[in-house]
């Protein structure tokens, strides 16, 4: 498989294998399948694992911890993340200590090599235009980004708990492009990365978006980028593999995405494949997380990574069809 450089940081597989599959959030798995995934993952030479406590609760941790036993193969790295929120200053170093030695312990480990912030990082006094009533859990203002995230993080990685920190990109977004060009940057930023710029429910502001230039900001500034939602949450999949509501943000990618499905059609091509081969061919993208949460989903993906980038006259029919976000 490609190996890209992260940013400032290692050598990755050009696909990484998120925790969100084998943690059944994308559709129903079991245990001994998401296990037997992960190792597949690592035999077909991906070097690198992004979990969350979020994933079924640990779930996607405790797989990972299962499958190797604390002892990951040479080479292979893994990441872990904490929704902070925003809690008095003064808490923050010790519920982010105590968020990573729980997923640490899901995992047998004693470090992560990557942690990331997932919270929404916003303006001071930013008002969500939806969820406001609970925004305190899933959003972290600036000046507690700056002056406590920070400093926990730098704390972290000199104690030897982890080895870099990173941040979700999915906040507001001129708050994202500031914390990428802040004299205290992350080493990485999970950023989205797939052919509509769909945030899908993740986006809980109402300003646009512009993933892409959340992802050329990282690449000049020398932060890793690890693109994210690739097939859109299932919109750019031929079908959905789980019960949504008609008026859901994926449902209603999925409609839009009508002319993709065409067109792939028309090429004789899945869908998903064309759609992970799109992001992979993204500039500025170093590494591409998956969603799969079986070995015959992963075998499609990596098969799609072996067939490498796509050509840019392929590119240009796909942007050619106005599916992108304003």
């Amino acid at each position: 498989m490609e190996t890209r450089r992260l940013g400032g940081l290692w050598p990755v597989s050009s696909l990484t294998l998120g925790g969100g599959g084998i943690g059944q959030v994308w559709g129903e798995t079991t245990r001994a399948e998401a296990v037997a995934t992960v190792k597949a993952g690592v035999d077909a030479g991906i070097t690198l694992l992004d979990l969350a406590p979020g994933y079924g609760r640990g779930e996607a941790e405790m797989v990972v911890g299962e499958a190797f036993g604390g002892r990951l193969p040479d080479g292979v790295r893994v990441t872990t993340k904490y929704q902070l929120g925003a809690p008095p200053a003064a808490d923050v170093y010790a519920k982010m200590e105590a968020a990573l030695g729980r997923s640490l312990e899901f995992m047998k480990r004693d470090r992560v090599d990557l942690y990331f912030l997932h919270s929404n990082i916003c303006p001071a006094g930013f008002v969500y235009p939806r969820f406001a009533e609970r925004q305190d859990r899933f959003a972290t203002p600036w000046p507690l980004y700056a002056e406590a995230v920070i400093p926990a993080m730098e704390k972290l990685r000199d104690s030897g708990l982890i080895g870099a920190w990173g941040i979700t990109g999915t906040g507001v977004p001129a708050m994202i492009r500031q914390a990428l060009a802040h004299d205290a940057k992350p080493a990485a930023v999970q950023a989205v990365a797939n052919l509509m710029d769909a945030i899908g429910n993740m986006k809980m502001y109402d300003e646009p978006g512009e993933p892409r230039r959340i992802i050329e900001t990282a690449a000049a500034n020398g932060v890793g980028v690890m693109g994210i939602r690739a097939v859109a949450a299932g919109s750019l999949c031929p079908s959905i593999d789980r019960d949504l509501p008609d008026e859901e943000a994926t449902v209603v990618d999925y409609r839009a995405a009508a002319p993709f499905r065409e067109l792939c059609a028309r090429w004789g091509e899945d869908p998903a494949v064309v759609a992970h081969r799109y992001a992979l061919s993204m500039p500025g993208v170093d590494t591409v997380v998956l969603g799969v949460k079986n070995r015959a989903e992963l075998a499609q993906c990596v098969g799609a990574a072996e067939r490498g980038r796509l050509s840019a006259e392929e590119v240009a029919a796909i942007d050619g069809l106005g599916l992108r976000k304003p």
